[in-house]
Order: structure tokens, then sequence, then C-alpha cells
């Protein structure tokens, strides 16, 4: 499932220097470095847009280890940069009357490949790449980052496949179920926007419990909720650095999911 704000998108400077390889873009880490690997989960715009390989590479370079993006949508992404309009870009915005009319009738066209798509379809392709990855390059330890459409692929995958990854963050990620959130063994970072369509406070407040429930007993997993001030849906992928708040936000982001993988998979 996805949200009206992951319509939205703006693009990161720069320019990425990793490489297309075996269906993934590859950010390289040091050679022969099989310590730990990241698996970067792209939001709905996919690999056409430069912003999940700018961030690929940054990962590598900080983690100092291979960092993955593979193409959830096998060269077809369901929505293009030409519909990232329309949504607030900080919190506080408001969509208003026309602004939805705008985003409904530019959400229309991109409904059946939307759902041909969804998180179900898409996850179990993932976790057969993902797998093959592993046996062939046997990695340590597996981290995986979702942005949007892509944290709704590390639920689905993270409460499934159960020992594919030892560190999760979820950045904004599509809705999640209470039994996802219980299903999932591995160490989970959540990046939160201020305000979301997809995880309201409220919502916020309620995965939070979820957690605090199973301290002390056999089930609990570590975990951290930060809510980014200042923010909407999207703002850790496709930021608009021409706001301050959102700037701030965005690297502080980084940083938390940088502190988060040294933390639960050190190198």
């Amino acid at each position: 499932m996805s949200c009206p704000d992951c319509f939205r998108g703006n693009a990161l400077d720069g320019e990425p220097t990793g490489v297309m390889q075996d269906g993934a873009y590859f950010a390289a880490g040091p050679a022969g470095n099989t310590k730990r690997a990241i698996i970067l989960l792209t939001d709905i715009f996919g690999l056409p847009l430069n912003n999940p390989k700018i961030l690929a590479d940054s990962y590598s370079q900080h983690l100092q280890c291979d960092v993955w993006v593979p193409d959830l949508f096998e060269g077809r992404p369901p929505v293009t940069p030409a519909q990232l309009q329309a949504l607030p870009q900080k919190a506080g915005e408001k969509l208003g009357f026309f602004g939805l009319i705008k985003l409904v009738f530019a959400a229309l066209p991109s409904l059946p490949a939307m759902y041909r798509t969804r998180p179900p379809v898409v996850a179990p392709r993932t976790a057969v790449w993902i797998k093959k990855l592993q046996a062939e390059k046997k990695y340590e330890k597996l981290g995986t980052i979702g942005y949007c459409f892509g944290g709704g692929i590390a639920l689905e995958l993270g409460s499934t496949d159960k020992d594919l990854f030892q560190s999760i963050i979820l950045a904004h990620p599509s809705p999640p179920k209470d039994e996802q959130i219980k299903a999932i063994k591995a160490p989970t970072a959540w990046c939160c926007a201020e305000e979301d369509m997809a995880i309201k406070p409220a919502r916020v407040n309620e995965i939070e419990a979820i957690y605090a429930g199973r301290k002390d007993k056999p089930d609990f997993v570590d975990y951290e909720i930060k809510v980014h001030k200042g923010t909407t849906h999207g703002f850790a992928a496709r930021p608009r650095l021409d706001y301050p708040e959102v700037k701030e936000a965005f690297e502080q982001a980084f940083e938390q999911s940088v502190s988060w993988f040294n933390k639960t998979i050190p190198a």
C-alpha cells in the first residue's frame, strides 16, 4: 500500500558513483569487506530517481561497507517524477481541496501499476534476490533501510523471512500492521515524519506501546523511534533542502541510520 504523499519527490544534488550490477545499484565498500552489508529499499520512484543511489554512496562511505539497492520494480516504477507535485513539503503546509483534486488526477493513471507492484507482490521476489546475493557474497550480517514503499517491503520481509536481516530501519514506511511489528525479530529503528498521512502521531504512539509492552519478555527486540520535527512523509528520501528545518531533519535521519547500523551490526 502506498499513501498519497508518495507522489511527491525532490531530487538530491550530486551524481551517483556506483554501478549497476546484478539487477541492483551497487555502492562498493572496502575491497574484501564481508563483515556487513546494507540493502537499501527504495521509495515508489525506484532507481530512475538518483536519490537512492546517492544515499547508497553516502552510506557506503560512512559505514565502510557494501550497499545494494535492488530494482524493486524491474525497471518500471509505477510513479514517475512528473507526478511529484501538489503535496506539502514541510509540517504545517496544507494540501487543500484543489491540491487534493490535482493529486487524484495525477495518481489515477498509476493506480493499476501500483496495485501490481504492492509490497506483498514485490517482497517475495526481493527476498529471492537478496538470498541469491547472500549466497554469493556471504556477508556476516545484513541490514536494511526501507524508505516509504521500501519500508513496506522491509516490514514484509522482516516479519516473514525473520532471519534475513540482523538490523532494520524504517524511514516513514507504508502503514505497518501490528502483526508485522510483533513478528520482526531484528532490532528496528523508526525514522518518522512529524506529519505523515501513512503514520499519524496517534499511530506512532501505538507502535511505541507495542514495543514497550514487550520489555523484559522473551520476544523483546531492541528498537528506536524518532519523530523528526518540521517534516512530512518522504523527507528522509527526497527532501526539500531549501527548507532549513527539512534539511536539518534529513541530515539527522541519515545520522540516526548510520548510528543504528553501527550499534546493531557493528563493523
